[in-house]
C-alpha cells in the first residue's frame, strides 16, 4: 500500500465517498492534469509486480485469429469449428475476423462510446449510480466499495435483456450507435455459440434453444490517460462470470490474458471482435472450455482506450430452475465436474465481493476423492 494509506490520518471510505459523490470520475481525475493518481487507485506491489516482466517468448505470442469468411461453406465449416473449439480450449480467448459487421459500423460505435465519456461532468452525471441490475447506468469502477483497490476506469452499462430496454433510456450521443451495435454483437455471437456447440458435438442451436443472448449487458469502457500507471490497473485480473463475451476494442493496446502461466498482451487485429469464454460456459460445457484469466493495464497513452464489452448469459435452464453442466455433454466416462446451482447462487456471489477469478466454479467443483 501507498505510505500515505499506512498512516492513520488516511480515511479511505471518505475518499472513496468523495470521489464517488463527486461524479467526475477518472475521466474527470485525468483531465484535471495532476501527476498523482489517489491512493485507493493504488494496488499492492504484488499485484503489480508481473505487468511488465515477461518473456521473449510472451512478447510475440497472441491469442488465436479466427477467420469467420467459410464458416458457411461445406468444406471448410467443420475446420473452424475444430479451430474455435481449441481456440477455446487451450486459450479460452480468440479473435473473429470476416465476422459480418462492417469495419465502419465498429468505428461508429467506439467514436460513440468515446463521445459519451468525453462529455462535461454535468452532462454524464445524471447517469450516474450504483444500483446495477436494470436500465442504464454510468459508473467508474462498479465494485468501488468492494474492491481492495480501485481502477483506471470509466463504464456506461446498458441492460439490453431479457427486458428490453427502452431507447430513449440511452444517452442521446450514442443512441443509435449502441442500439446497433447490440444487433451486430448478438449476431456474432449466436454465429460462435453455434459453432462452440457443435464442438460439444451438439446441434448448433443448442444455446439459442436455451436463450443465451436474452441475457446481456452492454458496457463501454473508457481507460484515461493515467498519470501513474506503474501504480495501478485498467481492470484488475479476473475472468468473466457469464456464458459469452464479444469485446470491440479501438486500437490502443492494454488487455492481457494468462496462458500458460504468463501474461500475453493481446495485439489489436484492425475488423477483429475478441471472443472469450465465461465461467458459465466452463461449467455448461462440463469443463470442455475454458474461462481465462485477464486483465487491462493502466493505460499510458494520451490516447484513451475504448472498449465495447457485450456479456451473454442464459436465461433458460432446467425446469426447477437450477443450472449447472449440460446432461448431453455427461457420460460414465465424463461425469459431472460441477453441481447445480441456482440463479441467486450465481448473483450473490458476483455482488458479494469486488472482480475475481472461478470464485463461483470453485465453490461447485464435486471433488470425487
Amino acid at each position: 500500500m501507498a505510505a500515505a494509506a499506512a498512516t492513520s490520518s488516511y480515511d479511505r471510505l471518505k475518499e472513496l465517498k468523495e470521489f464517488d459523490e463527486s461524479k467526475i470520475g477518472v475521466k474527470g481525475l485525468s483531465d484535471s492534469g495532476n501527476k498523482t493518481i489517489p491512493d485507493f487507485f493504488k494496488h499492492p506491489p504484488q499485484t503489480l509486480s508481473d505487468v511488465k516482466s515477461k518473456s521473449s517468448e510472451a512478447r510475440t505470442k497472441n491469442i488465436p485469429v479466427i477467420d469467420l469468411s467459410k464458416v458457411n461453406t461445406p468444406d471448410h465449416h467443420q475446420e473452424v469449428v475444430n479451430q474455435i473449439k481449441e481456440a477455446a480450449k487451450s486459450w479460452g480467448f480468440f479473435q473473429v475476423i470476416n465476422h459480418g459487421v462492417p469495419i465502419s459500423v465498429l468505428e461508429k460505435t467506439i467514436e460513440a462510446i468515446r463521445a459519451f465519456h468525453e462529455q462535461p461532468q454535468e452532462t454524464k452525471s445524471k447517469y450516474y449510480k450504483r444500483e446495477e441490475s436494470h436500465g442504464v447506468m454510468y459508473t467508474s469502477n462498479n465494485d468501488l466499495y468492494r474492491a481492495e483497490a480501485a481502477c483506471w476506469l470509466d463504464s456506461l452499462k446498458a441492460w439490453m435483456g431479457p427486458k428490453p430496454l427502452d431507447p430513449e433510456e440511452l444517452p442521446a450521443i450514442c443512441r443509435k450507435e449502441v442500439v446497433a451495435w447490440d444487433l451486430s454483437a448478438t449476431k456474432v455471437a449466436e454465429t460462435v455459440m453455434g459453432l462452440l456447440s457443435e464442438g460439444l458435438g451438439l446441434a448448433a442451436g443448442k444455446f439459442q434453444e436455451l436463450t443465451f443472448s436474452e441475457t446481456r449487458v452492454l458496457v463501454g469502457h473508457i481507460y484515461p490517460y493515467c498519470p501513474q500507471p506503474d501504480l495501478t490497473l485498467g481492470i484488475t485480473l479476473h475472468t468473466d462470470p457469464g456464458l459469452l463475451t464479444v469485446l470491440l476494442q479501438n486500437q490502443i493496446q492494454g488487455l492481457q490474458v494468462r496462458h500458460d502461466d504468463e501474461w500475453v498482451d493481446v495485439k489489436p487485429v484492425h475488423g477483429g471482435l475478441i471472443i472469450n469464454v465465461g465461467d458459465f460456459l466452463q461449467i455448461v460445457s462440463n469443463g470442455e472450455y475454458q474461462s481465462v484469466q485477464h486483465r487491462v493495464v493502466a493505460n499510458s497513452c494520451k490516447e484513451p482506450r475504448i472498449s465495447v464489452v457485450e456479456f451473454f448469459n442464459l436465461s433458460k435452464w432446467k425446469g426447477d430452475g437450477y443450472y449447472g453442466p449440460l446432461p448431453e455433454v455427461l457420460s460414465e466416462q465424463k461425469p459431472a465436474m460441477y453441481r447445480d446451482f441456482t440463479a441467486q447462487e450465481f448473483f450473490e456471489n458476483f455482488y458479494s465481493k469486488g472482480l475475481d477469478s472461478k470464485s463461483l466454479i470453485q465453490k461447485i467443483t464435486i471433488n470425487y476423492d
